[in-house]
């Protein structure tokens, strides 16, 4: 008999949003005003306490909640292409916010995480398309090159997992090995920094990001019920002006923390 979880199945979208939305605010804050502080030292977080340190880890609760509702806004959207527009739209306004903060840290060509989703979109058209196999594995591939051209945030990762979340929707098992496959390359990726950081924290450190993805993981599979909130309107331009503006609030915290 097929396993449901119908009964656990009590968070819409809006609330999806809202939950991640916290922890990235939290993290970011954390993580974002350490690295500014120390924008010779790319590592400097692993010189936080261990408690902001993995209290910063939380934030990647939110990448994997945003891949999944790009996968699951193809299926339902009315018009992809619109769709695909306003996330250009969003990507481009939130770009100066973005240098605000990472201009002194990576330089000028250094882009935000919704230039990822919006390829990660493309992606998915491309695939969905009828176009010959062949054509449509390019142009996934040409998307995925885009984010690395970009240096996007989860540049090459996030238009995968956007893909993969939708081709395997209707085949659980699969999707989440592959998502598991995918978070550990993403995760294990931090191991390259053994030898030049403490390694108890890069492990505490690692443990809380698969602990965030895996819970990502469970509220969009488990408890997320698919359906609109009561607000949907404000609950998506909630998102497209508060991710700018939390860059702008860290912004503003780090200049006011500097003077005291």
């Amino acid at each position: 008999m097929k396993r449901t979880y119908s009964n656990l199945r009590i968070l819409n979208r809006d609330v999806m949003k809202y939950l991640a939305y916290v922890p990235m605010f939290i993290g970011h804050m954390i993580a974002w005003i350490c690295l500014m502080n120390h924008p010779e030292n790319d590592l400097a977080l692993y010189e936080l306490p261990i408690p902001l340190l993995l209290l910063s880890g939380i934030s990647l609760f939110c990448p994997p909640v945003m891949f999944f509702l790009i996968a699951d806004g193809y299926k339902y959207t009315r018009d992809r292409k619109k769709y695909a527009l306003r996330l250009l739209l969003f990507a481009c306004v939130s770009q100066p916010f973005h240098w605000l903060l990472f201009q002194p840290i990576n330089g000028w060509w250094t882009f935000n995480v919704i230039f990822t989703l919006f390829f990660g979109l493309l992606s998915v058209i491309a695939w969905e398309s009828k176009r010959k196999l062949w054509e449509r594995v390019l142009l996934v591939i040409l998307c995925d090159a885009a984010t690395l051209l970009l240096y996007s945030d989860w540049m090459i990762f996030g238009v995968l997992f956007i893909l993969f979340l939708h081709i395997f929707r209707d085949r659980p098992k699969t999707r989440f090995l592959v998502y598991s496959i995918l978070i550990l390359l993403h995760t294990g990726m931090n191991l390259f920094s053994l030898g030049t950081v403490p390694a108890y924290k890069l492990v505490m450190f690692m443990l809380v990001m698969l602990a965030a993805f895996m819970a990502a993981y469970f509220c969009m599979t488990v408890l997320y019920n698919g359906k609109k909130g009561k607000h949907p309107n404000f609950a998506k331009w909630f998102f497209y002006i508060f991710y700018p503006l939390h860059y702008l609030i860290i912004f503003l915290v780090k200049i006011i923390l500097d003077r005291l």
